[in-house]
């Protein structure tokens, strides 16, 4: 076994670990996070299933984004859109057969890389050219999307500049989840990428990227507006209350 190999098995044992751990953990303590006051946005829904409906335009169409800014609307969305897709081509690396739908994906496939940096960029121009969002802007930020444009670009790099044996990485992760280890091609742009993929995977769990499981937790989006119809009491002001009554 190579040393390229092991290095890199054991980097992706890590980050897999880290990302699992850190965003499980994350997610318990957005789920046990006191919400005491009723704050939806408004307009809100009144019902629940009025939520499900706005919850979903937001994580599939950022509806919210949309009607705040039309240029960081069309970025962003150019972005997740872009980068789902890729998400979804890369399962051929995990899965034997792959997945019927996947092929299927192909055509998309030509667009969706150049659409992922080209929306990155544009999120990464304004950050520079919008007075307001330069203010608050800080390192963290920029290396971000310096992180997610090395990850869109050196996947391109591979693609069109220096093309590395597919079939060959696709043994490598599918051994990888057997723990049958097999050789890594040590193609340059390939290690750039992997390396770049597993950075973003440790860093995920302590970066702004975890807006992708928060928003289901946002309390201005997954509340229902019927504060008239019925008192909000949160979980751990109920205890209190309980806990008065019963001492009398």
């Amino acid at each position: 076994m190579s040393a390229v190999t092991l290095i890199y098995a054991l980097l992706f044992y890590l980050a897999t670990a880290i990302l699992v751990i850190g965003v499980t953990r994350k997610i318990f303590i957005y789920a046990r996070t006191p919400q005491p006051l009723k704050i939806p946005t408004t307009p809100a829904p009144t019902t629940r299933v009025g939520v499900w409906l706005r919850m979903a335009r937001e994580v599939t169409v950022f509806e919210s984004l949309f009607k705040a800014n039309k240029w960081t609307w069309l970025f962003g969305w150019v972005f997740h859109l872009c980068l789902f897709v890729e998400l979804l081509w890369h399962l051929r690396y995990f899965t034997e057969p792959v997945w019927f739908f996947v092929p299927l994906l192909q055509w998309f496939i030509i667009f969706t890389g150049f659409g992922m940096v080209a929306g990155l960029l544009g999120l990464w121009g304004r950050r520079f050219l919008v007075d307001r969002v330069r203010y608050i802007s800080n390192l963290s930020d920029h290396l971000m999307l310096a992180l997610l444009v090395g990850i869109g670009a050196s996947g391109l790099s591979m693609k069109y500049l220096a093309r590395t044996d597919i079939i060959s990485l696709k043994a490598f992760f599918r051994g990888l989840m057997t723990f049958n280890w097999q050789p890594l091609p040590a193609d340059p742009a390939l290690l750039v990428h992997l390396t770049l993929v597993a950075t973003l995977m440790i860093v995920f769990p302590v970066s702004k990227l975890l807006h992708a499981p928060g928003v289901f937790f946002s309390p201005t989006r997954n509340q229902v507006d019927n504060s008239r119809e019925k008192r909000w009491v949160a979980g751990w002001s109920a205890k209190i209350d309980n806990t008065k009554a019963a001492g009398g």
